[in-house]
């Protein structure tokens, strides 16, 4: 077993509106079928292991770009959009946040059940990898959500977060069943954030006679720091700046989709509703679905598909998120009944994006390009928590 990485965030409080909450289950649904249709269901599990593409798919969907709620807020959206459709897509969410939690086991067995897997040994995973990273690695977080995605093959992921009441922060942790050797024998390819002084492993490859001793009733325990292997580590503070996200692919996304804007699309052009803005939308949502690892390393870049809940870093531009969402379903859909030249055409925007990259000098214009999108929000039906989002005073902005 190889746990996938973790990811350190600061805990933001509040509630998750039904406005947004409705929207990110249709688009997690969407995207969600566009990789399994692509890719299969397997690598929908090792990308939900992957710290950096979790955190892209939580800003491509709304949510706030850095905060430990996007943990709790994707996998419910995901959950609730996956599970009617799971005999269909062949993908099954377990467990939740809090009291749904504890209902891992008997949703498991139920499942199991139903597609003839070994209930119990799948069970015994979801408890075992509860168990390493809430005791057997005590660095100081206590769980308090817990996700058991699988597919009909027996293959599974966990995502699980923990919390650390002191100093404001919670810790995500990913596992992934690729490669099942031991949960009590380097179980981690890393367990790592903001150094906070030692950390007890129960489970390194060292802490071997630790265990025979605990096992025996001394109480000699090991004293090992886990070298740092991957780590995602988000600030405090709300608002985006420029040095959180890959400047270079920013601005040729933005470029491409709202200064050139690519000819050679033509059905995907005239859908109804395909202007620059929601051009821009679905060229991230197209990224978090076809691209390659490498490009999740800036996670916050993927809040420019459709804002986040907070304001930052502008409002949820409500007409794009549904244009964005229908657009993503119609090409899914007719994908389904072997017309995939839609789907085609989403795919190589993504891959047209990257290619404007390689030439791309980006500008200085970062805070402005954020000011247009916070000015032009009330257009797009903008929203936040706080308020709907009214005109500001007009001002030419110069962005490329």
């Amino acid at each position: 077993m190889k746990s996938s990485g973790t990811a350190d965030l600061p805990l933001h409080y509040g509630y998750l509106p039904s406005w947004l909450t409705e929207r990110m289950t249709r688009l997690g649904l969407a995207i969600t079928e566009a990789i399994i249709a692509e890719y299969g269901t397997a690598e929908v599990l090792r990308r939900l292991s992957d710290p950096f593409w979790f955190q892209s798919l939580g800003a491509v969907m709304g949510m706030d770009w850095h905060s430990s709620g996007i943990t709790t807020s994707v996998m419910g959206a995901l959950k609730a959009a996956i599970n009617p459709h799971s005999k269909e897509l062949g993908l099954y969410i377990c467990g939740g946040k809090g009291n749904r939690s504890k209902q891992t086991p008997t949703e498991l067995l139920h499942i199991a059940n139903q597609i003839g897997l070994d209930g119990n040994h799948l069970v015994r995973c979801s408890k075992l990898s509860a168990k390493v990273d809430n005791t057997a690695i005590q660095d100081g977080f206590q769980l308090y959500t817990h996700n058991f995605i699988l597919n009909k093959e027996g293959l599974w992921t966990v995502v699980q977060q923990g919390m650390q009441q002191h100093n404001g922060t919670a810790r995500r942790y990913h596992w992934h069943s690729s490669a099942l050797n031991s949960f009590v024998e380097e179980p981690h390819t890393g367990v790592c954030g903001v150094h906070q002084g030692q950390i007890l492993n129960l489970v390194a490859k060292a802490a071997a006679p630790a265990q025979q001793s605990m096992l025996a009733m001394t109480t000699e325990h090991p004293d090992r720091i886990i070298n740092e292997a991957k780590k995602l580590v988000m600030p405090n503070r709300h608002e985006l700046k420029a040095k959180d996200v890959d400047l270079k692919r920013l601005g040729a996304m933005l470029w491409l989709t709202q200064e050139k804007q690519p000819k050679d699309f033509e059905e995907l052009l005239l859908l109804k509703g395909m202007g620059p803005r929601t051009l821009q939308s679905l060229a991230l949502v197209a990224e978090v679905i076809y691209g390659s690892p490498s490009r999740f390393t800036d996670p916050a870049r993927f809040s420019f598909a459709l804002g986040g809940k907070d304001g930052h870093p502008f409002p949820v531009p409500i007409t794009v998120y549904d244009e964005t969402i229908q657009v993503l379903n119609k090409a899914i859909q007719q994908a389904k009944i072997g017309q995939s030249d839609k789907q085609n055409a989403i795919q190589q925007l993504s891959i047209i994006a990257r290619k404007v990259e390689k030439d791309f000098i980006p500008n200085d214009n970062f805070e402005a390009v954020i000011e247009k999108e916070r000015r032009d929000s009330w257009k797009y039906g903008g929203k936040t928590v706080f308020a709907d989002a009214k005109p500001l005073q007009d001002q030419q902005l110069s962005l490329f």
